[in-house]
């Protein structure tokens, strides 16, 4: 994450919320200085038990929202500084103008700053890589296909 010419006033360390697909990871916590590295690999699987048709998932992925906050651990219960949402489909499936065809590319976007946040938007830069596999199920257990 980069935010040129900004300084955090508070000095606590921050760390990076995401929520996806129903699920909640954070990465471990660096220190208050720009830019900020989060070298860190977040994997996230669901199954979709009922979804056939992959039309169905895309449709599924559209109505639900990712989202990433910048969080910083000032007391009590932390300080959000800024927030990335997009629907999960766009997030894990990005324009294909955004990425060139390559697989994982790094995608840059800015966060929306909270109204505590002075200075500008920071810039956000990560990659995804989705794994899709259909399964059958066969006396209630679940096989690869």
């Amino acid at each position: 994450i980069t935010c040129p010419g900004v300084q955090l006033k508070d000095k606590q360390e921050l760390y990076l919320s995401v929520f996806v697909l129903g699920q909640y990871h954070k990465t471990e916590c660096v220190p208050a200085v720009f830019p900020l590295f989060f070298q860190e690999r977040i994997v996230f699987e669901k199954e979709f038990a009922n979804i056939v048709d992959p039309g169905d998932l895309v449709k599924l992925l559209e109505f639900d929202t990712a989202v990433l906050e910048l969080i910083q651990l000032v007391p009590p219960v932390g300080k959000v500084l800024a927030t990335y949402e997009e629907n999960t489909r766009d997030f894990l499936f990005p324009d294909p103008k955004l990425t060139h065809g390559h697989r994982g590319l790094q995608r840059e976007v800015l966060m929306k700053r909270s109204p505590s946040f002075t200075g500008i938007a920071p810039k956000l830069r990560f990659s995804t890589i989705c794994l899709i596999s259909d399964s059958l199920l066969v006396l209630g257990r679940s096989h690869i296909q």
